[in-house]
């Protein structure tokens, strides 16, 4: 399976940059996805958020891209929201204890509207 990476700027909010992900996040599709959240971050973009409303299934490796991500923008008092409504990927987050850590939201205007 293949992930479609997408970024794009949130009108109004300086510099946050919302990272639209479309499929499969796993072993074989995490280094695209570590590759767009670092090059963000190496251009100093600080405040992400994550969408995850079309991801199908994400696995340890993705979710340590994420974990990753946030570490690094947290270096520059930067955030990590997440956009999930799936209920299974949901269910990920709570498992592993990661809703502490990440802000998880249903809608990229309440992640966006957080900041």
């Amino acid at each position: 399976m293949d992930i479609n990476v997408d970024v794009k700027e949130i009108p109004g909010k300086n510099g946050v940059r919302v990272v639209d992900l479309n499929g499969e996040i796993d072993v074989y599709t995490s280094p695209r996805v570590k590759e767009t959240i670092g090059e963000l971050i190496d251009q100093g973009h600080y405040d992400l958020i994550i969408n995850l409303e079309n991801v199908r299934y994400i696995d340890s490796t993705g979710l340590g891209v994420l974990i990753g991500g946030l570490k690094r923008v947290r270096e520059h008092s930067g955030t990590v929201s997440l956009v999930c409504t799936n209920p299974q990927i949901k269910k990920i987050f709570d498992i592993t204890g990661l809703v502490k850590i990440f802000g998880i939201y249903d809608s990229e205007a309440s992640a966006s509207a957080a900041l």
